[in-house]
């Protein structure tokens, strides 16, 4: 049975977005060759799927099917894993000139279920911050992945919604990244 997994890029003030959802603090060390890129492609190989709300689809879409994205060295795991896109309104997910993304219209709990049923490894949520939540709430996240950006906002969106209950965690791994970064990986289960 797969596993969920939430991967998600934070403040150290525990913003995942700014106050009009920019991005711009998120520095490329994301992409480029360096230690965050190797570390999440040594993740991508443990990877069966990656699961994305609607809105974040539309974000990767715009980049990673993409010539612009060519030399980016996570584009082919990317590019190539298995897409479902959670949706009440889409009916079709294309990716580029790749397979499209599978389009996952039902419940998000019963989606959950039955991708870990499916896929026997890794099934990676970016971004997607009201599906993470709702995933979090419904118990189905097994592994919570924060890359910690050295920064403090002040405001923006927060990374969980304020009806998110307690929920213990435990620390892996937290590794400093000579950027400036911090990859916290914690198991919720």
């Amino acid at each position: 049975m797969g596993r969920i997994v939430v991967e998600q890029h934070v403040t150290v003030d525990g913003f995942a977005a700014g106050p009009h959802g920019e991005l711009d603090w998120v520095d490329s060390s994301v992409s480029e060759p360096g230690p965050m890129t190797k570390q999440a492609l040594e993740e991508l190989k443990h990877a069966d799927a990656i699961l994305l709300g609607a809105r974040t689809y539309r974000m990767f879409l715009s980049y990673w099917p993409t010539p612009a994205a060519k030399n980016d060295p996570l584009a082919e795991p990317i590019n190539t894993l298995p897409r479902h896109v959670v949706s009440h309104v889409m009916t079709e997910a294309p990716w580029g000139s790749y397979e499209p993304a599978t389009v996952e219209s039902g419940d998000v709990v019963n989606t959950a279920m039955k991708l870990r049923a499916k896929y026997e490894n890794d099934i990676i949520v970016w971004g997607s911050l009201r599906l993470a939540g709702a995933l979090m709430r419904a118990g189905q996240v097994s592994q919570l992945r924060l890359r910690v950006a050295p920064i403090v906002l002040g405001r923006g969106t927060h990374l969980w919604d304020a009806d998110l209950v307690d929920q213990r965690l435990h620390l892996i791994s937290a590794t400093p990244l000579p950027t400036g970064q911090v990859t916290l990986i914690y198991n919720v289960h």
